[in-house]
């Protein structure tokens, strides 16, 4: 792949599209990695939330066949200015050859995705349309990818345990004891991950008052926060031990009501940093909400062990990807920072972010040659950072 130093902007972007890219955060299951019908696609989180402010009903799957595509086309239309609807009116068009418009078209896609679903070289080929070279995991059964050239890289998550050990600690007659049991638990569970390969683990976290440079011996009284705080420095003290690097999904609370919504905490990475100067391991900073997207590049100048990942949950947008890559471009070295989270729960949604994404990262590079800040030789390399390398280099990944 080359292109001279003097590209049109047609020809730039067409090269920006043509680059790799490692999708570091997936839902993907490699047993099932395509839709299996138009609906998997169609009520994929993202856009079924924004057909919802549409009209769409939430029990739209309970509706007969007609009825349910004449309200998706009233909402679909609705919402042609939502990026995950030009996310998934491009998916159809540049997967399937088919534009949506009309209850045809829907029956005409549903038929096109179900027979792609037969297809054992189907998700492959997605993913060879889009130059994704390798996705991430954080479930171990989900990483056998079927009829693709590799496996997923397993990142395990270790949420669902460090939140149960949380509460067993607090609800402890002997909190102390317990706390060195989960220790030693915590460095049992790491060292199998270690052994089967993984290069690094993955927790989300709630909203915590506690900080880390402060640090408490635990006991009666310990507070949830204060036992949550203390078990970090244990995960990356043990992380630093082994050789692992930490994600760190932030800015998402389900805390204030049925519904996960983004909370913009401007002291929520202030609290962790004590974490990233006392310990060498590297973090990868993911955040979820629009005005932390500032501080963890802030974090990542600070931190030569820090670095940025992509866009999660309710930050995945056209405005926030333009301000956060400012953000980047002026402070960091583009090896310290990764664009690609998906979230995708099907191989088809992949290929739609990641084409956002794309087209966002050549817009904006372009913005910054025609202003004189940078030349297109940089341009290319910061592109090739940001999208594979500076993630395939924390995972090792060897092309």
């Amino acid at each position: 792949m080359s292109i001279g130093l003097d590209a049109s902007r047609e020809e730039f972007t067409e090269y920006m599209m043509r680059l790799p890219v490692l999708d570091t955060h997936t839902h993907l299951v490699g047993e099932r990695l395509g839709a299996r019908d138009f609906w998997e696609i169609a009520h994929y989180f993202w856009l079924f939330r924004e057909m919802q402010a549409a009209g769409y009903p939430a029990d739209a799957m309970e509706l007969p066949e007609d009825l349910r595509i004449a309200a998706f086309l009233e909402a679909y239309h609705g919402t042609r200015n939502t990026l995950m609807n030009i996310a998934f009116t491009q998916i159809f068009k540049d997967l399937y050859g088919i534009v949506i418009r009309d209850a045809a078209s829907v029956r005409e896609a549903d038929r096109a995705v179900k027979k792609s679903a037969q297809s054992t070289g189907w998700a492959q080929e997605v993913a060879d349309r889009m130059q994704a070279r390798r996705f991430v995991v954080n479930i171990p059964e989900h990483a056998e990818f079927q009829g693709m050239k590799h496996n997923a890289i397993l990142i395990p998550r270790i949420d669902g345990k460090l939140g149960s050990w949380v509460k067993e600690i607090e609800l402890s007659q002997d909190p102390a004891a317990v706390f060195v049991q989960t220790r030693e638990k915590l460095g049992q569970l790491l060292d199998t991950y270690k052994a089967d390969g993984c290069r690094g683990i993955m927790t989300t976290l709630p909203r915590y008052e506690a900080c880390a440079n402060r640090k408490v011996v635990i006991g009666q009284g310990s507070t949830r926060d204060e036992i949550l705080m203390m078990l970090l420095h244990e995960v990356c003290a043990a992380a630093e031990a082994r050789g692992l690097f930490i994600q760190l999904f932030l800015g998402v609370e389900r805390s204030w009501c049925g519904t996960a919504i983004p909370a913009n905490d401007p002291s929520r990475i202030l609290k962790l940093s004590a974490l990233f100067e006392a310990y060498a391991c590297p973090f990868e900073l993911v955040v979820a909400t629009e005005l932390n997207n500032l501080d963890i590049v802030q974090a990542a100048w600070n931190f030569p062990n820090v670095h940025v990942g992509g866009h999660w949950w309710f930050n995945f947008r056209a405005s926030t990807y333009r301000d956060s890559m400012q953000y980047r471009l002026e402070a960091l070295p583009a090896i310290k920072s990764s664009l690609i989270v998906s979230d995708a729960r099907s191989i088809e949604w992949s290929y739609g972010k990641i084409l956002v994404i794309k087209r966002l990262v050549a817009e904006f590079l372009w913005n910054q040659i025609e202003a004189g800040w940078i030349d297109q030789e940089t341009a290319f390399r910061i592109a090739e950072e940001w999208l594979y390398q500076s993630a395939a280099k924390r995972y090792g990944i060897q092309d």
